[in-house]
């Protein structure tokens, strides 16, 4: 299992609403219907919590898409609608701030959420 983790930055002028509205609105159904997304097993969004009164220029959430190989990860990049994905990502991320890694399989240190 490879998963790519991305912190994202909304673009500037945007407001959270709007970046949040985009995320889940727009760029959530476009990567769910995308020849390149149909790599993914797996693609969560994690918006930000708690911001605080005065914007701090943090991050405003990450995703993770989960693939069964990173033969799957590079694939789904040259797909051929990647480009509109590209497109969707520069209308609403700071593209200059994006950060991302690709993990492995985690090694489990705590879990206390299975019985």
């Amino acid at each position: 299992m490879v998963r790519l983790t991305c912190m994202l930055r909304r673009k500037a002028g945007m407001t959270r609403e709007e970046f949040h509205d985009h995320w889940i609105n727009v760029h959530g159904p476009l990567i769910a219907r995308s020849k390149s997304g149909s790599y993914v097993l797996r693609y969560e969004q994690h918006p930000r919590t708690n911001y605080a009164e005065v914007d701090d220029g943090g991050f405003d959430g990450v995703t993770v898409q989960w693939f069964a190989t990173m033969a799957d990860y590079e694939a789904s990049l040259m797909a051929e609608d990647f480009g509109e994905m590209w497109t969707d990502i520069e209308s609403f991320l700071d593209t200059s701030q994006l950060h991302f890694v690709l993990t492995e399989e985690p090694r489990l240190v705590i879990d206390k959420t299975s019985n």
